[in-house]
């Protein structure tokens, strides 16, 4: 008597579902990184809740790891405020990034899957659209795309972890000050270089095109000191 063989069972990778802490999060650091939530304004949980139609609990956990990012100042007894801008900051933040986004950016280069590495030849014909067009908007876009890509890329952890917390004071530091000092053509350019060096498996030249990125972005935030001054 011949045996039923039972149905072969498919398995189905499990769907990533945000949570509302990370949705509360990434829509805060956003407000914060294009200024419109300026520095120096004070916020509640009450108040970016009804803004954004979220819970307080989830609020509050996002207000928590903007706190780790140096993008909030929560200050006893006086209530959370947006951070200040400040170069001198951002100057040890840059020092640290070098380090950070150089390993990073390299081991991407290494270790990127085929799928992976055909996202970073996308970004880096963006990138120069954007340097062409002079699209901040798409060089924006763009540029938090690469900074997750290569978080995740490199397969370092640890390495991505002390990134990711830098990302958004870069980011916001640069948004609050290129359009006195800054030129888009150039940093999407550098940013491009980066990119087109992780497709093409380049170790080497993808820490070369950082260190370039760096040294114009250290520039970039010293014209921003004497500016203030």
């Amino acid at each position: 008597m011949a045996t039923k063989k039972s149905p072969k069972t498919k398995l189905v990778a499990p769907i990533e579902v945000q949570s509302l802490s990370d949705i509360a999060y990434a829509q805060l650091e956003e407000l914060i990184v294009t200024m419109q939530l300026a520095p120096g304004t004070p916020v509640s949980e009450s108040q970016l809740s009804g803004m954004l139609g979220i819970g307080r609990t989830p609020i509050r956990e996002a207000i928590q790891r903007l706190s780790h990012e140096h993008l909030v100042s929560i200050m006893p007894k006086r209530g959370i405020f947006i951070s200040d801008l400040n170069p001198q900051k951002q100057l040890r933040v840059l020092e640290t990034r070098r380090e950070l986004e150089r390993l990073i950016c390299k081991k991407s280069a290494k270790r990127c899957t085929p799928e992976e590495r055909k996202q970073f030849e996308r970004m880096a014909k963006d990138f120069k659209k954007a340097a062409k067009d002079k699209n901040e908007k798409l060089f924006l876009k763009i540029d938090k795309e690469l900074n997750d890509l290569t978080i995740i890329a490199s397969k370092n952890e640890f390495a991505s972890k002390a990134l990711s917390m830098l990302h958004g004071m870069s980011r916001r530091f640069w948004f609050g000050n290129f359009h006195q000092i800054g030129d888009i053509g150039v940093a999407a350019n550098l940013h491009a270089n980066i990119a087109q060096a992780i497709y093409e498996g380049d170790e080497k030249s993808a820490g070369i095109a950082v260190d370039k990125l760096l040294d114009y972005i250290e520039e970039f935030t010293r014209k921003t000191v004497m500016l203030h001054e």
